[in-house]
């Protein structure tokens, strides 16, 4: 074996990092403070310190299509969007057939991760982990960091005044769990992000009233997209990229609302963006719009302020006998077993080359893995993340300078600003994104070739879903199935709703989705020239 990795938390991200590790000869250790693997999709029935929780009727916003590891398809028979025991059960299923169980330390906790004291030549960490009350050192080569970014619950009390007076229940939405203890009761929601309307939705069957309340709105798309087929891979695309790049920005920015928009009015619903134009992380969620049209979910302001049994909105209004208050107010990004200095090195913000590396570090010896976000699946971005980690720390790729890093790192927050409203952002374009990492270890497909050598291939490639199989076809991790699973991933997508055969099964067209978006304005070019 090769040189010495820790990896530190066994969620996809850390799964993904084993297997990379040995696919280029290294030898990973991984520590997990739980005894199973999953991370955030282990559901437990209730939230531990430390890790990441979520509530149990959690499904995938993500087609399993488009959220699998790049050589390891789900089984044929597994819906669409899954629950979470779904994933987890598949999870298990991969540790498996890659072996990776044997390389985690199970009730192992990373208390701190240091320099070593010739860090500067060997690029050497101490890794310091406990285990039934015994502390143990160890010296490694490099360490990968996968404990995720749904971890510490940002809970900003100083900004609702009055809430110290509050009597009700108050809590994050990570200890929220199941609906039945909420019966009868009068619920506000704070934050309209996933799991806010996620929450929201679920306590409608239950509750007396639930109310979400909203600084700034957000776009809210149904998983079922247009003629039913899954939203991810009608627009997840590398023409709609194209496109999305390429046009100009008054017509691309049309052409995005006019998408988010096309299930409902969302200014009807008071869900509409402040910014509409910004790329932020839609809501996905089937059932918000029809409990609004029911009453039994309303949308309100911001909350200007608390008193002991109601919220008083920036409309003024107010909502009266409050029982609980659950705040799905995001997570804050934290690393407690690193010195801060390693990973935050301007204005407190965490700088990461791509995302993965300290730009700054002597040494280019430690990694983050899984920490971006984007309108892509987590589990084939954290397998290309560590793929071309697992290079670096070989020795077989090498990062730029620390100055050309810096400059990339400042051109990607000026066009975060543009895209997504904030430059410290964790937002990234997906497949820009994955091309990039692709890219560095040669595993980026090149979309002519492939129309001059195998057109059929090409065409799926570039105008269907940019499914993780694409990062498979070449270079290194290459995996023989990949053109097979690329030309049958509709046939897998529709299989399991297939329980009543009526007809043939019915596959998109790679432009009707297109045609439809452009039919106005190319009718209105058409008038105009006739017309003159």
């Amino acid at each position: 074996m090769g040189k010495k990795v820790a990896i530190i938390g066994a969620g996809v991200s850390g799964l993904a990092s084993i297997r990379s590790c040995l696919e280029e000869g290294l030898e990973p250790t991984c520590f997990e403070k739980s005894n199973d693997i999953g991370g955030l999709w282990k559901f437990s029935d209730h939230a531990e310190e430390g890790r990441a929780s979520i509530y149990k009727s959690v499904f995938t916003n993500s087609s399993k299509e488009m959220m699998c590891f790049p050589d390891f398809p789900y089984p044929d028979d597994f819906p669409n969007f899954m629950h979470n025991s779904k994933i987890q059960e598949y999870i298990i299923a991969f540790a498996k057939e890659k072996n990776l169980l044997k390389y985690i330390q199970f009730k192992t906790f990373v208390s701190n991760v240091n320099k070593r004291p010739d860090f500067a030549m060997t690029g050497q960490w101490d890794v310091i982990t406990e285990r039934d009350g015994q502390k143990e050192s160890t010296v490694f080569d490099a360490v990968m960091v996968c404990s995720g970014h749904h971890v510490y619950p940002n809970l900003p009390k100083e900004s609702f005044p009055g809430l110290e007076h509050f009597k009700g229940k108050c809590f994050h939405s990570r200890d929220y769990k199941e609906p039945g203890v909420f019966k009868g009761k009068r619920v506000l929601v704070v934050g309209l992000g996933n799991s806010g309307c996620d929450i929201a939705t679920e306590l409608s069957h239950t509750a007396e009233q639930v109310i979400i309340s909203s600084r700034s709105g957000s776009w809210v798309m149904s998983r079922v997209w247009d003629n039913g087929y899954p939203w991810d891979m009608v627009l997840v695309t590398r023409f709609g990229t194209f496109l999305k790049n390429n046009l100009p920005t008054a017509i691309s920015d049309w052409l995005y609302m006019k998408e988010m928009n096309a299930r409902f009015k969302h200014e009807n619903y008071g869900l509409m963006p402040l910014n509409g134009a910004l790329r932020k992380e839609p809501v996905f969620n089937d059932d918000l719009p029809a409990r609004i049209l029911c009453g039994t979910v309303s949308i309100k302001p911001n909350v200007k302020e608390f008193t002991e049994t109601s919220a008083v909105f920036e409309d003024g209004t107010i909502f009266e006998g409050i029982d609980c208050v659950i705040f799905a107010t995001g997570y804050s990004y934290s690393y407690p077993f690193l010195d801060e200095s390693i990973i935050k090195s301007r204005n407190n913000e965490i700088i990461l080359f791509k995302g993965v590396f300290p730009p700054l570090l002597e040494k280019s010896t430690l990694a983050v893995i899984g920490f971006v976000q984007s309108l892509g699946a987590a589990i084939p971005t954290a397998d290309l993340q560590s793929r071309w980690a697992a290079q670096v720390v070989k020795g077989t790729c090498t990062l730029p300078s620390r100055e050309d890093m810096m400059n990339d790192i400042n051109e990607k927050m000026n066009k975060k600003l543009k895209w997504f409203g904030k430059s410290d952002t964790i937002c990234t374009d997906y497949i820009e994104y994955m091309d990039e990492l692709a890219s560095f270890i040669g595993a980026k497909p090149s979309i002519p070739w492939l129309f001059l050598t195998d057109p059929k291939l090409a065409t799926e490639v570039y105008f269907g879903p940019c499914s993780p199989y694409q990062f498979r076809l070449v270079g290194p991790g290459k995996w023989p199935g990949a053109r097979n699973a690329i030309l049958t991933q509709w046939e897998r997508s529709l299989k399991p709703m297939q329980t009543r055969v009526v007809r043939s099964l019915q596959k998109p067209c790679f432009f009707f989705h297109w045609l439809k978006l452009f039919a106005i304005p190319i009718l209105l070019i058409a008038v105009f020239l006739v017309l003159t």
